[in-house]
């Protein structure tokens, strides 16, 4: 899933343009009691562009994301974040792309609206702007492989976690998803495959920071970078790296009442996805 962003180049977003062009089911997804789902809207990875008919010779489309949304009197103020990595694109390139980025009308590319649209950018950005600026050199990421949308992976040190583990599973199987790490596969020669296999596969990642272990770092910042719905959980706060403090973790005790409870959150985080 992306957000599509037409037309708001400013930062400014007026409420009633939020969820236009956008189906029913992931509307009520990203929509909570006050109105757009901020915590979910900025996990998203971002199209911002401008309305086709208004735009220039010079204006371009940017693969990003969202940094902040917020109210600010009757609109919405928000910051957009471009991918450094990723160039400036030609609206040309972005309109031959509307079926694949879920634009079904040609006039949505003329309306200046919010929309979340049931597509990964991050697969269409290898057309958009061209594979070789995509490829990473230490693995190979698997675009043959379809996102599984009840998938939950799980990054996590293994040893000394099992029971951890059984929480995180349950509350998946209670919330309708199915649960897996990298231990519970094996499907290639080497294990950094199979976390990426799993990584790209799933619709949800579950890190478990306690004990700064470095591999889950690595394998967080590769479902970050993927646009993927990541969910922090930790024993210790100061376990959280300081660029990953602004993003909300579940602290946990590891004893029975503690993993209870953190079942019962898991489940309801979990379940707000489906």
């Amino acid at each position: 899933m992306y957000n599509l962003i037409i037309g708001m180049t400013s930062g400014n977003a007026g409420p009633d343009r939020f969820f236009e062009y956008t189906e029913d089911p992931l509307r009520t997804m990203f929509t909570d009691a006050s109105g757009p789902a901020v915590d979910r809207l900025t996990s998203l990875p971002t199209l911002l562009m401008p309305e086709l008919q208004q735009s220039g010779e010079a204006a371009v489309a940017r693969v990003g994301r969202v940094t902040s949304l917020r109210r600010v009197g009757r609109d919405y103020r928000f910051t957009f974040v471009p991918h450094p990595h990723l160039p400036a694109i030609p609206l040309a390139r972005v309109v031959a792309l509307s079926d694949q980025l879920g634009v079904a009308s040609e006039w949505e590319w003329n309306r200046t609206h919010w929309a979340v649209k049931n597509a990964d950018l991050f697969e269409i950005s290898h057309e958009l702007v061209g594979p070789a600026r995509l490829e990473p050199r230490a693995f190979t990421f698997p675009t043959g492989q379809a996102r599984e949308p009840d998938l939950v992976a799980v990054m996590m040190p293994f040893a000394g976690f099992d029971s951890v583990y059984h929480a995180i599973k349950s509350a998946a199987t209670d919330a309708g998803f199915q649960c897996l790490r990298a231990d519970d596969i094996w499907e290639h020669e080497h294990i950094l495959d199979d976390v990426i296999s799993l990584i790209w596969r799933a619709q949800v990642i579950i890190s478990d920071f306690t004990g700064r272990n470095a591999n889950v770092f690595y394998e967080t910042g590769i479902a970050h970078s993927l646009g993927r719905t990541v969910i922090p959980i930790t024993q210790t706060m100061s376990d959280v790296p300081f660029d990953l403090q602004a993003i909300r973790a579940q602290r946990y005790l590891s004893n029975g009442e503690g993993l209870e409870a953190l079942r019962e959150k898991l489940t309801a985080k979990l379940a707000s996805f489906r």
